[in-house]
């Protein structure tokens, strides 16, 4: 282990795994080491039997929920959207090799007390129950808009600035009612609160066209896809990349004790009294406490069960929104479920989570409008932890840490932060302007 390197990441979750491959392609050399003798970090994936000491102590699981090893639980579930930042950097890195995707059967939105699916097309906006026959009429020409605006064409714009008309005043135009302004800042545009509305309107006209040119790649019931076998697949993914790259890996390596020189930058990792030099560390809050501050907590419930989430139309795997001014928070909450036909649990086996931004000291009650939409479970596990984000300098003392996961059940602000970090590692930006359909073939078996 005595030897150098530019870059040393600790830990192997999702966002540390991408930035070790994008570095390794990028041919800088890379050690990846891991306290935890498995991939994944916050974001791994467990079966059953580790599911059950994770949350129950020693205790075995119950043999009518089937094999442990047919089942493959997030610890920080989300999908991925079809034409999103993620897919993109996967196929920019030749990841999608790898890995096998499917499309998620829906999306949905709660208004009024009930779940909708999200109208994702002028088309679907008209035959939406979520509004009436005039507000239908709105919301067409605001998606038409929406759907004819180039940033590039004058022409596109109707005389509206959106680096300087805010949202609201964007929606005001339209004259759209707030239950329809909910959903599609918080279905369509992906907002976590309601702070985008007093913002430059441009990123959520950006996001809104991301949705539906998501949503069109496979003329599915939504915009998402989802690995098989789980989110665990994508950090193994990504090290395999680097590995290919000449990138090298020791997962098990306990107490990482990152050095510092006499001005305070980064000289290397001690683990088991070796000294590994480099010039840059980068690592999840985990691995150096005293460069982050808490932000927040994110709760969250698991639940096994034998049906589909009901009112989704029978959907095998689903993302349900439930905006914040429908429940009275201050961010939104998430439903997200897969099954076995992502191969996460055996079949006829369904896994829900409900995950939520705890904002009281009794943060389990706070996702209840959440688990009464779940219907009957044969088992609920519940986990909290603490988010964290850098307040360190990186450029006095070359770390780089990534902020913790959030509630969303998406990926977008996931790899914003990784695209962030690599910028600020390199001076470079990773060209994400590649061939879409070159992810397809793997998805589409």
């Amino acid at each position: 282990m005595d030897e150098e390197y530019d870059v040393i990441v600790l830990g192997t979750g999702l966002k540390e795994c991408i930035l070790s491959g994008l570095l390794s392609v990028d041919g800088l050399k890379v050690l990846h080491m891991d306290r935890n003798d498995y991939y994944g970090g916050d974001s791994t994936s467990l079966n059953l039997n580790q599911l059950w000491k994770r949350f129950r102590g020693e205790d075995k699981p119950p043999a009518h929920l089937g094999a442990s090893r047919d089942y493959n639980v997030d610890m920080v579930p989300k999908f991925m959207m079809a034409n999103g930042t993620l897919v993109r950097t996967l196929i920019h890195t030749d990841v999608t090799k790898y890995l096998s995707f499917k499309a998620v059967d829906g999306s949905y939105v709660f208004s009024k007390g009930k779940i909708y699916k999200v109208p994702a097309t002028d088309m679907e906006a008209l035959k939406s129950p979520l509004m009436g026959l005039f507000e239908k009429r709105r919301a067409r020409n605001f998606f038409i808009y929406v759907q004819d605006y180039n940033e590039a064409d004058p022409k596109t714009h109707q005389g509206l600035d959106l680096t300087r008309v805010t949202t609201r005043e964007l929606i005001a135009k339209y004259g759209l009612s707030e239950d329809t302004v909910d959903f599609i800042g918080h279905a369509l545009a992906l907002h976590r609160d309601d702070r985008y509305l007093d913002e430059p309107a441009l990123d959520t006209v950006k996001r809104m066209k991301l949705y539906a040119e998501s949503l069109a790649r496979f003329q599915g019931g939504s915009p998402y896809i989802y690995p098989l076998y789980g989110l665990g697949e994508l950090p193994q993914g990504f090290a395999r990349l680097s590995a290919v790259y000449g990138g090298t890996y020791m997962l098990n390596k306990p107490e990482c004790k990152v050095e510092f020189d006499m001005e305070g930058k980064v000289c290397g990792v001690t683990s088991e009294g070796e000294t590994a030099k480099c010039k840059k560390v980068v690592c999840d809050p985990s691995y150096l406490p005293n460069k982050v501050r808490k932000i927040g907590r994110v709760v969250r419930a698991i639940a096994i069960m034998s049906h589909p989430i009901p009112n989704t139309n029978e959907s095998h795997s689903v993302q349900i929104i439930l905006p914040q001014k429908q429940l009275g928070r201050r961010s939104d909450m998430y439903v997200f479920c897969c099954s076995y036909t992502h191969n996460v649990a055996p079949r006829g086996k369904f896994i829900a989570f409900v995950s939520a931004e705890a904002e009281t000291d009794n943060p389990q009650s706070e996702l209840k409008p959440g688990l009464d939409l779940l219907g009957s479970v044969d088992e609920i596990f519940y986990d909290i932890y603490d988010r964290y984000e850098p307040v360190n300098e990186p450029s006095l003392d070359n770390c780089f840490v990534s902020t913790s996961y959030d509630a969303t059940t998406h990926f977008e602000t996931t790899v914003t932060d990784v695209l962030n970090m690599y910028t600020m590692i390199t001076g470079k930006t990773v060209d994400l302007s590649v061939d879409l359909s070159a992810a397809s073939a793997a998805e589409e078996y």
